[in-house]
């Protein structure tokens, strides 16, 4: 079960490959290969510990590219995760001109798990100058 919602085909798996409930689609996905996005880009994103996940299969800067190219301008980014893999994620995405913020975890400030809420701004190169 995940989150008190049993799996699709009713068994006991603690996976579930889609979720459909009010609109939202989620799916499963291995970080570390390209995401088909054929004719669709994405708001929101939820990442529950994908990268302590593949911290030691594939760079994450290659994770958050993937993710900053599936998103459309200001689309959001939660991440949960420990504090340490936060402040890299969050060193990343603001390379990557996206607004961030680490917020506490919702039991407790004290709790090692923290969240984060990125989003990727929307944004244009200067104009060029005309000599």
């Amino acid at each position: 079960m995940l989150a008190g919602v049993p799996s699709c085909d009713g068994s006991a798996q603690d996976t579930l490959g889609v979720i459909y409930e009010r609109g939202f689609i989620g799916t499963y996905h291995d970080w570390c290969e390209a995401f088909s996005t054929y004719l669709r880009t994405y708001d929101l994103i939820h990442a529950d510990k994908i990268f302590s996940f593949y911290q030691d299969r594939c760079d994450i800067t290659y994770i958050l590219l993937e993710m900053d190219r599936i998103l459309r301008p200001e689309g959001t980014v939660i991440f949960r995760d420990t504090v340490e893999v936060l402040v890299n994620i969050q060193s990343i995405a603001e390379g990557m001109r996206w607004k961030s913020r680490i917020m506490d975890h919702e039991s407790s400030p004290y709790n090692n798990e923290k969240i984060l809420v990125a989003v990727k701004t929307y944004w244009t190169g200067e104009p060029t100058q005309k000599q």
